[in-house]
């Protein structure tokens, strides 16, 4: 019976292990540098993680919203990928600093000239858009992942309300309240700036993802003596108990 108890220790220690160190679910998503508030221009990144052990990345597209265009969007120049931005006709023009525009940005396509996204790594590509609109909340974007085995991850389910997530959700981008600094917020020039200013970060990707790589190894490390120790403890009480009924 005691040895019982010890082995069920241990099997609960070793899900406990396995659990902890398995891979987070993860998938395309968008994220702004800083804010993107309603009205003005933003710096954003769309993540996308390697999920695969056996294939990389090697080519991403992005569609972009058609309920809300956006009427300017500029791609951050990234080292090993080339990038292709499609416009298409509105069927309704809106104003942009005065000026009626008839097109917008409908999809951005990024293809690998290397290796493209090895597994156990993430790449982020910057894309600078504007103006952001001021009717809603949130942005949808719609993207395709596709590996150099041919697989395509399809990354288009949106969130309903009062539903699960779905497996493969789309990028949503949260927009933030307009600036109180003026009503468009940050200008133009602004968004260049913030552009330049995230190339560097751009460029170390591949450091990021080793870093959080390391980390997610020292926890589930960490994970492994708490679990060694607790294994330890009981197998002392046992043996105290043993000697007490000796």
């Amino acid at each position: 019976m005691k040895a019982s108890r010890l082995a069920a220790v241990g099997a609960v220690a070793a899900a406990t292990v396995v659990v902890l160190s398995s891979p987070a679910l993860a998938h395309v998503s968008v994220q702004p540098e800083g804010t993107a508030a309603k009205g003005g221009y933003a710096v954003v990144d769309f993540k996308v993680p390697n999920e695969r052990d056996d294939a990389s990345t090697t080519k991403l597209e992005v569609t972009f919203p058609t309920d809300h265009p956006l009427a300017s969007a500029m791609p951050e120049p990234i080292s090993g990928w080339t990038v292709k931005v499609t416009k298409s006709k509105l069927d309704k023009p809106i104003e942009l600093h005065g000026e009626k525009i008839d097109e917008a940005v409908s999809k951005i396509t990024w293809t690998a000239t290397g290796k493209g996204v090895e597994p156990g790594y993430f790449q982020k590509f910057p894309v600078s858009v504007g103006t952001l609109p001021e009717d809603t909340d949130e942005l949808v974007f719609k993207a395709l992942q596709t590996y150099s085995n041919n697989e395509v991850v399809r990354w288009i389910e949106v969130q309903r309300d009062g539903q699960e997530k779905p497996e493969n959700p789309a990028p949503v981008l949260a927009l933030s309240a307009a600036s109180e600094e003026g009503h468009h917020g940050s200008s133009a020039e602004d968004s260049d700036d913030d552009a330049k200013a995230v190339k560097n970060t751009a460029a170390d990707t591949s450091g990021s993802a080793s870093a959080d790589s390391s980390d997610t190894t020292a926890r589930v490390l960490g994970v492994v003596g708490i679990v060694v120790g607790l294994v330890g403890v009981a197998y002392g009480v046992l043996a105290g108990r043993r000697r007490t009924d000796a």
